[in-house]
């Protein structure tokens, strides 16, 4: 992508959506979208936990071949792969969506229906982006579409909870495209036509174990316990005053710990999310949150009794999404910007944690969209998605695409 625009963006996308190949293409999704909401659903039935995303990454790779993509490959950290050849190598736009979801091993991905609803654990987040790099390649290739940039498709591993971004990451530090200049960075990340996520929610997730010698609840009572600690942990952790601007959150997504009702456990531990709209907020949540865990062990030892071990605990980094930004008056915040209006739809800038965390803080411009549709219950056992009007993401995000690589 040229880093300035030779015409104005909104002229730019016009001329785009009025050339015969395109209007076809936008069509497409139109007159096809039964046919895509069937293949939304293969794709959801294989089951993608975390770490285990290989059986879905195969199908996407096989349904890459079957539609022209060339160097289809699935990489060493397991991202699925495909390259649209344009007419020169520069620009290298990079479109994604995220092949896993947040649920464990186990997790039933039968497709349900319940009227306009289909319901499966990750049928919006990610399902629907995932269909929407099969849709717009297909789109592209009936109509015969040139474009003067080439573009990669790329379905990535680890983007939920402790992937950690891990697929990005790899892609573009240390996978086979990370030696190439990646001039746009896309993704397609959930329902919606409205929004465009230019700004990064930086994020920091810890695991927290507290464990000590156990014992009986009756006899060795007094010896320091884990799940009291994790328990003064929670409370201080909790009453930490979050500012609404920069908007900051906290959760304790997991506690496990314990064997009996009547057993001073060895172990207790939880997982931990920190987030907020502000660098300097999330830092200062970070410090507060490391610290609280550190008197909240100080306090269970205090009470220990003479001769008894220490209880200890343990903290480790599982995850850390960095902040940032993709300028509002870039070129591929108002090319989107302008693919929004054309459709008819009021674009409304956003922040969130996704894919574009990791390319925004490389420097490369990044921003993620929603795919079309609505979805509610999201990581939740009830996640459902609406097909109806999806044709308006799927419609946005090639525009867009067309407008980074022409």
């Amino acid at each position: 992508m040229v880093s300035s625009l030779k015409i104005a963006p909104a002229q730019t996308i016009r001329q785009i959506a009025t050339a015969p190949e395109v209007e076809q293409a936008l069509r497409f999704f139109e007159t096809n979208a039964d046919a895509i909401t069937d293949e939304q659903i293969r794709i959801c039935s294989i089951p993608a936990t975390p770490f285990a995303e290989q059986e879905r990454a195969e199908y996407l790779a096989q349904r890459f071949r079957e539609l022209g993509l060339n160097d289809v490959a699935i990489d060493e950290e397991g991202n699925c792969i495909g390259l649209y050849n344009g007419r020169s190598s520069m620009p290298l736009i990079i479109v994604s969506a995220h092949l896993d979801t947040v649920f464990p091993a186990g997790t039933d991905f039968t497709v349900r229906r319940e009227g306009h609803r289909l319901l499966v654990p990750g049928i919006a987040d990610d399902g629907c982006g995932l269909i929407a790099l099969i849709a717009i390649v297909q789109a592209m290739r009936l109509s015969k579409i040139e474009t003067d940039g080439s573009i990669l498709f790329v379905g990535t591993v680890g983007e939920e909870g402790e992937g950690n971004l891990r697929g990005v990451r790899h892609l573009l530090t240390r996978g086979k495209w990370s030696k190439r200049k990646v001039d746009a960075f896309l993704s397609f990340d959930g329902p919606g036509v409205d929004r465009i996520t230019n700004r990064a929610l930086g994020a920091r997730r810890y695991r927290v174990e507290f464990s000590g010698p156990g014992g009986h609840s009756w006899g060795d009572f007094g010896l320091p316990n884990p799940v009291h600690a994790l328990g003064r942990a929670i409370s201080r952790l909790a009453a930490y005053p979050a500012p609404k601007d920069p908007r900051t959150t906290f959760n304790v997504g997991s506690v496990a710990g314990g064997t009996s009702v009547n057993s001073i456990p060895e172990r207790a531990a939880m997982e931990v999310d920190l987030r907020s709209a502000g660098e300097a907020e999330l830092r200062r949540l970070d410090a507060f949150f490391r610290r609280a865990m550190k008197e909240a062990a100080e306090e269970e030892n205090s009470r220990r009794r003479p001769g008894d071990a220490a209880l200890e605990f343990q903290m480790e980094l599982i995850g850390e999404r960095p902040s940032g930004e993709t300028p509002a008056d870039s070129s591929l915040v108002k090319l989107a910007i302008e693919s929004t209006k054309l459709l008819g739809v009021e674009p409304r800038l956003d922040q969130s944690s996704t894919d574009s965390n990791l390319p925004i803080s490389l420097g490369i411009p990044a921003i993620t969209l929603g795919a079309g549709g609505t979805s509610g219950a999201s990581h939740t056992l009830a996640e459902w998605y609406d097909p109806r009007d999806r044709d308006l993401g799927l419609k946005r995000g090639l525009l867009l695409i067309l407008g980074l690589a022409s």
